[in-house]
């Protein structure tokens, strides 16, 4: 059964870098929920246990401020511990339906899938809320990412009834044929938080969902 949230998954996604103190990433992602922002998914792959929990506490206090869903790259544990409105898998991450056993009916399950289809298929099949491809274009963050081809955005929207999330070397200039082709959301991350005017940089993105 797919969550009530849902339709929440829309807009700006933003997704938290690594290797940032608790007060600067608390710093940077509120001006990335005051640029607009709908979505902040937390994921730092290289904070131990304690920090995680500092920091995804931290934020949310923050998300719940900004009314925005607060999204946990992975670790479904750590989703329950805080209550986070879901969490987001990657294929080796862990299967949906025991993520929906742990999480319950009312919280998020997105699924990254890559550039394929079928996984997409098998995951609205096992209850996902949501589902994810990409890289739809290079990205610094993962090089060696499988290319995803802008048709798979069409294709999802013409067959499954889940929101589309777009990842992936994504800027204010080339999201805009990505929305017009499905993409419900666009995820960024270096794009707003390592931009030099962040709120400024979420804004440009927010607005093109307007």
């Amino acid at each position: 059964m797919n969550s009530p949230l849902t339709h929440k998954i829309a807009g700006l996604y933003a997704i938290t870098p690594d290797g940032l103190t608790t007060d600067d990433l608390i710093s940077r992602s509120r001006l990335v929920l005051q640029g607009g922002a709908r979505v902040l998914q937390y994921r730092n792959k290289v904070a131990n246990d304690t920090l995680k929990f500092e920091q995804a506490s931290a934020l949310r206090l923050l998300t719940k401020e900004f009314g925005a869903q607060l999204i946990i790259n992975d670790e479904v544990a750590l989703a329950v511990k805080v209550d986070a409105d879901g969490v987001h898998l990657g294929a080796t991450d862990g299967e949906i339906l025991l993520a929906r056993a742990q999480l319950g009916a009312d919280k998020l399950i997105g699924a990254s899938c890559y550039n394929r289809f079928d996984l997409a298929q098998m995951a609205a099949t096992q209850g996902a809320d949501y589902i994810a491809f990409g890289a739809f274009f290079s990205t610094e963050i993962k090089p060696n990412a499988p290319q995803a081809d802008i048709a798979l955005l069409r294709q999802a929207r013409a067959k499954l009834n889940l929101p589309v999330v777009a990842i992936g070397g994504i800027t204010a200039q080339n999201g805009v044929a990505l929305i017009e082709a499905g993409a419900d959301a666009l995820a960024v991350i270096s794009a707003v938080f390592s931009a030099p005017d962040i709120e400024l940089a979420a804004q440009e993105f927010s607005n093109l969902f307007n």
